[in-house]
């Protein structure tokens, strides 16, 4: 589709959404920012960069900035099932008010555990009747991998007693989109690692609804708040990878986009823990990154308003936003190197998530660690050579 075709539709999207009553009347989100000392050159900012996230040409930014600002038109439920809450935590506990988590707070959020006054019966009645008042229209985020051992027993919540198996599949039924927020929702998270006692499960497993996968331990919160503006800009689900990940934001591999990338090349690697290459930046391949087999926007994107990730930070990325992570890529300081186990991996450097496959890890281990020892006879010789 041409640009200016996907500009005009999804302006006038834009236009018959603006025709719908405010769902909160008190405030625009442009007076929120304002009132945060947020000015409309930083929002403007702002929604360039979440245009460029999104994969939109630059002269979408206006549209970004308009769907933000109609994010209260959409009702969201957001469901806390066998989780830590460290996904909303990474929405909502920031050191300052950053635009991600005040579009969030201007959302229409009809339930969330963690954050609202309600509890006990008068919680159980303000989901039944946000399900009800908007069903078919709402956005349901669900936190956390569902238990299904004992009928849903592990996970009873509420006045009414309700099992979180149920709650998950009556919720899902009648939203108008479905995002599984975190590792845990996704994929089934720690709940799901081996032995996995309470026979925990990914959302998508216990639905027949189309779920969007937003892994991670925690994602973003850019890509949590971009699937929002996806869904209001398009009023489609974007399109997803084989584990059912938005392209947009899990495309390419860590490896590919690193920041110590150059090094792994070089063959200079960290070898322990706080040695001279550590001080010097140098890879953390063999302390054990998960780089390699890790498809994710964490060194773009970033956390804590953009600060830092675990590896700038000095430790290893540990795959948190594939299948299973819990079971393949641990011990998380230990390269994986040659050990069969099953995990997902790109070949090349630019591979990105449209080619992935299966396949044992040995081999991919081998050329990854072949790779690795070739960069440091290479440099090791051409020392040598200087001397």
């Amino acid at each position: 589709m041409e640009h200016a075709e996907l500009y005009q539709r999804i302006s006038d999207r834009l236009g018959n959404l603006a025709k719908f009553p405010q769902v909160k009347d008190n405030e625009s989100i442009t007076d929120l920012l304002d009132n945060k000392g947020i000015t409309r050159r930083d929002f403007m900012k702002w929604a360039g960069a979440m245009t460029a996230m999104l994969s939109l040409p630059s002269s979408f930014t206006p549209l970004v900035a308009k769907a933000a600002e109609l994010t209260d038109r959409l009702p969201v439920i957001w469901l806390h099932m066998a989780e830590c809450t460290g996904c909303s935590e990474s929405l909502l506990r920031t050191d300052a008010p950053t635009i991600d988590g005040l579009i969030f707070d201007h959302i229409s959020l009809e339930y969330h555990e963690t954050i609202m006054v309600a509890c006990g019966w008068q919680a159980e009645h303000n989901l039944e009747s946000a399900m009800e008042k908007y069903k078919g229209k709402y956005i349901l985020m669900v936190e956390g991998g569902i238990p299904t051992g004992d009928n849903g027993n592990f996970l009873t919540l509420g006045a009414h007693g309700t099992t979180g198996l149920s709650l998950a599949q009556k919720a899902s039924q009648d939203a108008a989109a479905i995002f599984a927020i975190g590792a845990c929702s996704s994929f089934g998270g720690i709940q799901a690692a081996a032995p996995n006692p309470t026979n925990a499960k990914a959302l998508s497993k216990v639905t027949n609804k189309p779920v969007i996968n937003v892994p991670g331990c925690p994602p973003s919160e850019k890509n949590i708040v971009g699937q929002v503006l996806h869904f209001i800009l398009f009023g489609a689900l974007p399109s997803v990878d084989p584990y059912g990940r938005p392209k947009w934001a899990y495309g390419h591999r860590i490896h590919d986009l690193c920041e110590r990338r150059g090094h792994f090349d070089a063959g200079e690697f960290v070898e322990q823990f706080g040695d001279e290459n550590a001080k010097k930046g140098y890879c953390l391949y063999k302390v054990g990154c998960k780089g390699p087999y890790t498809f994710n926007n964490c060194s773009r994107e970033r956390f804590n308003q953009h600060t830092s990730w675990p590896i700038q930070a000095g430790h290893g990325c540990i795959g948190c936003s594939e299948p299973s992570f819990w079971d393949t890529m641990g011990p998380f300081e230990e390269p994986l190197g040659d050990r069969l186990y099953q995990t997902i991996f790109g070949e090349g450097a630019d591979k990105t998530a449209d080619k992935i496959g299966v396949a044992l890890l040995s081999a991919t281990g081998v050329a990854i660690a072949a790779h690795a020892a070739i960069g440091i006879i290479k440099k090791a010789t051409s020392k040598n050579e200087e001397e």
